[in-house]
């Protein structure tokens, strides 16, 4: 097992990374579900931290892999079977997302954390064995992430009012460890090829948003009346998600690692935000729709906010995360940051507009920002 090279030219995502990507769309949609339950019930705030810390395993069990890969998938037998290994860690991780929501029970999630980290550690000890040229790097990966995954081990025995507390404090940890493994020598990844990773995760969790949107829709079809504004918030919802996508691939990731690569961790590590407000809006447009034919007891600002918020950090950290790694391409600061404040505010005009004309009022500013970019794109120099 030893390294491919950075600047390999052509690499794309393989058959085997887009197998492991649908045990994601399992843990993502389990995810999405159990904060829209929470939202439905009026319990959106309370489940905000435990949401975060869940999304946060499957995240960083996701940039674990997706990070290794790049540098080392040599596609052999033993490279495949430990890939195995952790898609059954992921699955395991994803089956306990509910007992995690519902009664802060985290063993699951816990024990499939662990199933995922021992293949991903063997890997790296393997490659450690294999590739003298980057022993270092890999030494302390194995290292730091097994002494990271012994601390997630020991939080299972602290009390409850220590375990928000402490996950954050373990998930600092834990991204240290690509930091520290890193300063031993440079490791190897291709700026495209993690671009493209990203992007399909993207899409993974936009997908999470139209199949909430759709089985929400379903639902609410049954209902008598209000087939209006169902629409609506159906037509709004997948011209949002539309106008989301097309935001985030009008942003040049790939060239802009390939020549700023010393801005990769803070680059991947902002991603954890865009992701997770990717994933809220999931839960946000499932209760919007539902709305729209039914009676709720979330207050209707706070299903209007389940859509407005995610979306308006979404808006600003998809700038924040490129802006460096590319200065000058992409999304205008001078259109994205008011255009994301007026969608933040946007709740609180649910009392005239209703949750319906809220979302198709955010549909709308997105729409400008993408119509924004679009041209100012055009008027580039080839």
């Amino acid at each position: 097992m030893t390294a491919r090279e950075k600047d390999e030219q052509h690499r794309a995502s393989t058959p085997l990374e887009l197998l492991f990507d649908l045990t994601f769309v399992v843990a993502a949609g389990h995810i999405v579900d159990q904060l829209a339950h929470s939202l439905e019930a009026g319990h959106g705030w309370s489940a905000l931290g435990t949401f975060l810390v869940v999304f946060f395993a499957v995240w960083w069990a996701w940039m674990n892999f997706t990070w290794f890969a790049s540098g080392y998938d040599t596609d052999d037998v033993p490279y495949r079977l430990f890939t195995m290994l952790q898609m059954a860690g992921v699955l395991v991780l994803a089956a306990g997302v509910p007992a995690g929501f519902e009664h802060g029970d985290f063993r699951g999630i816990t024990i499939g954390y662990l199933i995922m980290r021992a293949g991903l550690i063997a890997q790296w000890i393997r490659a450690a064995v294999s590739d003298p040229r980057h022993r270092g790097v890999s030494q302390r990966s194995a290292l730091g992430f097994s002494l990271a995954q012994i601390g997630w081990l020991l939080r299972l025995l602290l009390p409850a009012p220590l375990a928000l507390p402490s996950a954050v404090a373990l998930a600092v940890a834990d991204m240290a460890v690509p930091l520290w493994a890193e300063r031993a020598g440079g490791a190897s990844w291709n700026p495209h090829h993690i671009a493209e990773r990203f992007g399909l995760f993207t899409i993974i969790l936009l997908g999470e948003s139209v199949l909430a949107a759709s089985t929400a829709v379903e639902s609410a079809l049954h209902v008598a009346g209000h087939k209006g504004s169902l629409a609506v918030v159906a037509v709004s919802g997948l011209v949002l998600v539309f106008a989301l996508w097309w935001l985030y691939y009008l942003q040049p990731a790939g060239e802009g690692l390939q020549r700023r690569r010393h801005l990769a961790y803070v680059w991947g590590y902002g991603h954890y935000g865009v992701f997770a407000a990717l994933a809220a809006l999931g839960a946000g447009l499932e209760v919007a729709v539902l709305r729209s034919g039914h009676r709720l007891p979330a207050a209707d600002e706070v299903i209007s906010a389940a859509v407005a918020v995610p979306v308006a950090f979404f808006l600003v950290l998809l700038w924040a995360v490129h802006t460096r790694l590319a200065p000058g391409v992409g999304t205008r600061a001078v259109v994205v940051l008011p255009a994301a404040a007026v969608v933040l505010v946007s709740p609180l005009a649910t009392g005239v507009l209703t949750p319906t004309g809220v979302i198709a009022v955010v549909a709308m500013i997105c729409s400008a920002v993408v119509a924004d970019t679009v041209l100012c794109r055009s008027r580039e120099p080839r």
